[in-house]
């Protein structure tokens, strides 16, 4: 995202930043909290009231950021909000693994609706619209970054260690006692990555994934369209 443009070197466009900046923040206000409301909402069907009694069963961006992960989506396109609390004892599905699995999917799989659907807007864009016209390109950039950042946080939290979402969906194949030796490590996980990501050591084979699953949705929306 925005470290990648400034190290990109060359003329910089005032006009794409600017883009990317209201893309990120609409991602982080608007999207994000879907995300967490995604997980929340699926705990409280499965019998888990945790998040809802913290009042993070809401759309409410303001209950949901995080202002660090905030800023990792605009510097470096992928971040997180604040993760919602999860009590698996109190899922009412005999195999408990298996509805954590489904509470930590849930996340990611609402980035690739998002993500569908912000494509869908920026095809609709260039299919009625003359690119040549500074507005409608504006818009097609918008929408496209906005599909960027959505597939890049389903991809990244699909990760199979802690904190992410992956590292719960590991936990239903995963033996207990090896997952939560695992966990011990989550802090020195996390603060890993956030380096790696920053250094952009994993965020370019991340973005490879991003592509794909860019090409794939675009694929199907020509098709269609």
């Amino acid at each position: 995202m925005l470290l990648s443009l400034l190290r990109s070197g060359g003329d910089i466009d005032i006009t794409q930043i600017i883009i990317q900046i209201f893309a990120c923040a609409f991602v982080v206000f608007c999207t994000a909290p879907v995300h967490e409301f995604a997980h929340a909402f699926i705990a409280y069907k499965l019998g888990d009231g945790t998040a809802k009694l913290k009042g993070r069963l809401t759309i409410n961006p303001f209950a949901h950021i995080n202002w660090f992960g905030a800023l990792m989506i605009l510097l470096v396109g992928f971040g997180y909000a604040e993760p919602v609390p999860v009590n698996v004892r109190n899922v009412k599905m005999k195999n408990k693994k298996v509805g954590m699995a489904l509470i930590a999917l849930a996340g990611p799989l609402s980035n690739l609706l998002m993500a569908f659907i912000s494509m869908l807007f920026m095809v609709l864009t260039v299919k009625f619209f003359d690119m040549d016209n500074l507005f409608a390109f504006s818009a097609y950039l918008f929408f496209q970054i906005v599909t960027l950042i959505n597939i890049n946080l389903a991809v990244f939290n699909l990760i199979p260690v802690p904190p992410l979402d992956g590292s719960r969906i590991l936990f239903a194949v995963l033996p207990t006692k090896y997952y939560f030796t695992i966990m011990k490590y989550e802090r020195y996980i996390s603060l890993a990555i956030m380096l790696l990501l920053f250094t952009g050591i994993l965020s370019e084979p991340l973005s490879m994934l991003t592509a794909k699953v860019y090409e794939f949705f675009a694929s199907i929306l020509i098709n269609i369209l």
